[in-house]
């Protein structure tokens, strides 16, 4: 079964349907049927997004992107770094 991912916005929208389902009575089996997800992926949304808005999730999935890229950008340098004080270090020894 090839897997589906949903955007922040998405997610949110799905989990207000559900806690609207919930509290009109019916059984977090049939909601989580109706949404289409299993029960463990609507516990991990609800534990992430449980509460936000839309813009907020949004906003949390672009500062997840950027920190992403800048961690990749600090694991370029450091590596850079290493490559030019090991060239250093040969340099002193000739």
């Amino acid at each position: 079964m090839k897997r589906k991912r949903h955007t922040p916005q998405q997610v949110v929208r799905k989990l207000q349907e559900a806690q609207a389902a919930l509290s009109a009575g019916r059984e977090l089996a049939s909601v989580l049927q109706m949404l289409g997800i299993s029960e463990q992926t609507y516990y991990r949304w609800k534990k992430k997004y449980g509460g936000m808005k839309a813009e907020e999730a949004k906003r949390l999935a672009s500062l997840e992107e950027e920190n992403s890229r800048l961690k990749k950008l600090v694991a370029d340098l450091a590596l850079d770094k290493q490559i030019l004080t090991e060239a250093l270090d040969v340099a002193k020894n000739l």
